[in-house]
């Protein structure tokens, strides 16, 4: 429902100045005789004074005829003060108006009595019924002060509700002008108006204020119109008054409240948005307000809970919002946070089961109701004197997201009608925000729980790296995204380093990271370059974003991601990286002095612009850190990335600080907003390996290496206390020279690397990579390599400039694992 709608119904249910400034009104005599006409009357019916006056009321309302001739109809009119309703209304031209009809009886000095004949909403009569839900009923009910005036502005008739208006009883206003009993501003000026309706023969209508000894100030709109004789000459004034305070409350109240909803649902936070509701409508509309949510909203989980299908067990509640006058105790129990209990028979059950708004001007808090069901409810119902409530469902079509709370405690009014809607109005709105945020929560809780799954669970640094890293996802407004970081061990001890982000939010950008990481896992598996490993993933984005195109000739989205890879050699100290399109990563030195490293930048993975990835290397200080991260990190919406980056170096220049306080302080120093992007932080502290943990020969490349290479390697392995994989170290070292010295040419390494595992390494100047085949029953070669992997844990191969280097990894014996830690 609409502002505008809302208006029309609520405002439409109370009287308001427009409502009787069209009224047709008419004064009889006690005999049904047209005593004065109205211009009013004329527009209406189209008979001038002439033709009506003197003449019996039948004339234009024949369905009193039969009554009015055996007076059966006075006498009733006389002995209910009054009469009202639908009935016919006959036109000068013939024809037949439905119209609401009102008698209201006036009394006059020495006993005399007058009637006075109301007509609205006058429409030609059809077969079909009429609606007047809106104002006719109303004047058959509200209360309208009536009263007549002569030309000298003397009162000669009045009804019983006028005193009401004014305080002034019958006795002291008949045969007087309002300025002898009313002195002051509001008389002479209601004066005035009525010598210009004298004198022009019009209609005019005046508000005006008054206070009552025993009330507060009310507004009142007065009707003024001339009534006229036979000869057309004015005879008087017929004033037709009625309080209009209560709609003009209802007005100024939904215009504040039009005004301020504007706001309501600017966030997807469905506690804020709860809050904002309950903040808006304290103290406008209530003297307390309550917000209570299923309790899965909040996090977007479980399946929506169905109007009509709750059962016997009713959907669990958790207060969202909470508003109200009352400083310190409230009459709810419950604070914001914590789990409301519904009592099983109250007002409460019957809105979750329905979906129906319930109105209770009047709240039974007597012993034995259902307020007793819970004592501490109770208690603060009768010490705050809660004496009016409504209860709305919050509601999205079939979906029962909650129920919000109205209670009235200093304000002495009861709820009515109006407020009903006014409150139904202000919660449709909060449902539709808390809806779209409910549906907001559940995709970003599947995207975060997607992401967090797909991001690494601990980091395996090895022997080559201490690590620590943070991801904090995007706020609610912009929704998780699609950062990523990994540490990969690669073969010899060494590792890969990844920091990456995928342009954009949501399960898509989740999603798109899951495949973009598992794609870096393939490509570190070959042991490629970071420049190559960074150019293939370019590739795969590439192929990505055109298979998300809905059809081949159209043209795929922009996706894009930024990524940057670096490998780590613990035995040399080298750290070779490439960067495409992220920004740079930072090396604080053991002595705390921070550097951003000038990497070429690249293009974004994806877009196809720009130079290609370039790898640099460089050495590192054992100790050094590396900090990789994302630019949710270093920029937000109120600082560049230039701050941002001074501000990270401020914070990783503590030498003496661990990585997981480095993580936190980092993290800990954004600004005090919400993220609108993700953040992610990779830290990593380099290792170098013992000189006595490598050992590296220089061998011919003729077939004297083979045996060279297994004394070699048995001499070492015992050395190092591993005399128990002599054996199989012996057969690999022997098929991996023997390769070499067969598909390559010139000198040949081999080194051994004793860490986490032991690392065999063959390497040679021949370009072909070695690929295990199935060799046939009566064929001599083909069998090495598949000797070497069930021999080894695992094998592989890596290209090196000017060649390539084969390698094979066992298990160290456990023993010789704690000798060689201890070591």
């Amino acid at each position: 429902m609409t502002t505008t709608s809302l208006d029309a119904i609520a405002l439409g249910k109370q009287l308001h100045a427009s409502d009787i400034s069209d009224i047709a009104i008419a004064l009889l005599d006690e005999q049904g005789t047209v005593a004065a006409w109205t211009h009013t009357a004329e527009r209406l019916v189209g008979f001038r004074a002439g033709e009506v006056v003197g003449r019996s009321a039948t004339l234009v309302l024949p369905s009193f005829e039969e009554a009015t001739t055996t007076s059966a109809f006075v006498e009733r009119c006389r002995a209910e003060n009054g009469w009202s309703g639908a009935t016919a209304v006959r036109h000068r031209d013939r024809r037949v108006l439905d119209a609401s009809v009102r008698l209201t009886m006036l009394h006059g000095q020495d006993g005399t009595a007058r009637w006075l004949a109301s007509v609205t909403d006058a429409v030609p009569r059809s077969g079909d019924a009429i609606d007047r839900s809106v104002r006719g009923p109303l004047l058959a009910h509200t209360p309208i002060g009536v009263g007549i005036r002569d030309r000298q502005l003397r009162s000669t008739y009045v009804n019983d509700v006028a005193e009401s208006h004014d305080g002034l009883p019958r006795e002291r206003r008949l045969g007087r002008r309002f300025t002898e009993v009313l002195p002051g501003a509001n008389a002479e000026g209601i004066e005035a108006v009525m010598r210009q309706v004298l004198q022009n023969g019009t209609t005019r209508i005046h508000e005006y204020r008054t206070w009552l000894p025993t009330c507060p100030e009310h507004q009142f709109a007065a009707s003024f119109q001339c009534l006229q004789g036979a000869d057309g000459q004015a005879l008087g004034v017929c004033i037709i008054g009625a309080d209009v305070t209560a709609s003009r409350r209802t007005r100024e109240r939904l215009a504040v409240l039009s005004q301020a909803s504007t706001h309501l649902g600017s966030t997807l936070d469905v506690t804020q948005v709860s809050q904002e509701l309950a903040d808006l409508a304290v103290p406008l509309l209530a003297d307390h307000v309550t917000v209570d949510l299923e309790q899965s909203i909040s996090f977007g989980e479980g399946a929506p809970v169905r109007i009509g299908a709750t059962g016997r067990r009713f959907p669990c509640l958790r207060r969202a919002g909470l508003a109200s006058i009352h400083q310190g105790g409230r009459p709810s129990p419950w604070a914001r946070g914590e789990p409301v209990f519904v009592p099983p028979i109250s007002p409460f059950t019957d809105v979750l089961r329905a979906g129906k708004s319930v109105l209770e001007p009047v709240l039974d808090t007597s012993s034995g109701t259902w307020v007793d069901k819970v004592p501490e409810l109770a208690h603060g119902v009768r010490e705050h004197g809660v004496h009016s409530i409504m209860i709305v469902p919050i509601r999205a079509r079939r979906s029962l997201l909650g129920v919000a709370l109205f209670v009235r405690t200093k304000d002495p009014a009861p709820f009515h009608e109006v407020d009903l809607l006014l409150a139904e109005e202000l919660v449709g709105r909060a449902a539709r925000s808390l809806n779209n945020a409910r549906q907001y929560a559940r995709k970003h809780t599947a995207a975060l729980t997607l992401q967090r799954h797909l991001l690494p669970r601990r980091l395996a640094g090895g022997t080559a790296i201490d690590a620590a890293s943070r991801y904090l996802p995007a706020d609610l407004d912009h929704g998780v995204g699609g950062d990523w970081f990994d540490v990969i061990p690669l073969s010899g001890a060494r590792v890969a380093l990844v920091v990456g982000d995928v342009i954009g939010h949501g399960l898509h950008a989740a999603a798109t990271m899951g495949r973009l990481r598992t794609a870096v896992h393939t490509l570190a598996a070959m042991e490629l370059p970071p420049d190559e490993v960074l150019a293939h993933l370019d590739d795969t984005v590439q192929r990505l974003s055109e298979e998300d195109a809905d059809t081949p000739v159209q043209i795929p989205a922009v996706v894009g991601a930024t990524c940057l890879y670096a490998v780590y050699d613990p035995a040399t100290r080298r750290c070779t990286m490439a960067r495409a399109g992220h920004p740079p990563p930072a090396i604080i030195d053991p002595q705390g002095r921070v550097t951003y490293l000038d990497l070429p930048t690249g293009a974004p993975l994806g877009v196809g612009l720009g130079d290609p990835p370039e790898s640099v290397e460089l050495e590192l200080a054992e100790g050094s850190v590396l900090a990789l991260y994302t630019d949710g990190l270093i920029e937000t919406r109120d600082h560049d990335i230039e701050e941002g980056m001074r501000r990270l170096g401020t914070v990783l220049a503590q030498p003496g600080r661990s990585l997981e306080d480095l993580c936190d302080i980092a993290t800990q120093s954004l600004p005090d907003q919400a993220p609108c992007d993700d953040v992610t932080l990779l830290l990593v502290r380099t290792r170098s390996l013992c000189p006595t943990r490598v050992a590296s020969w220089t061998l011919p490349g003729d077939q004297s290496a083979v045996r060279s290479a297994r004394t070699l390697a048995a001499r070492q392995l015992t050395e190092w206390g591993l005399q128990g994989l002599q054996d199989a170290t012996q057969l690999i070292v022997s098929e991996l020279v023997t390769n070499a010295i067969r598909h390559g040419t010139g000198q040949i390494e081999l080194r051994l690397v004793r860490h986490q595992v032991l690392t065999c390494e063959v390497s040679d100047t021949g370009p072909c990579t070695p690929r295990p085949r199935r060799a046939r029953t009566m064929d001599e070669n083909g069998r090495g390599l598949f000797l070497v992997t069930n021999l080894c844990r695992r094998w592989g191969s890596r290209p090196v400039p000017g060649g390539k280097v084969v390698w094979a990894d066992q298990d160290l014996p456990h023993t010789s694992g704690l000798r060689a830690a201890a070591a």
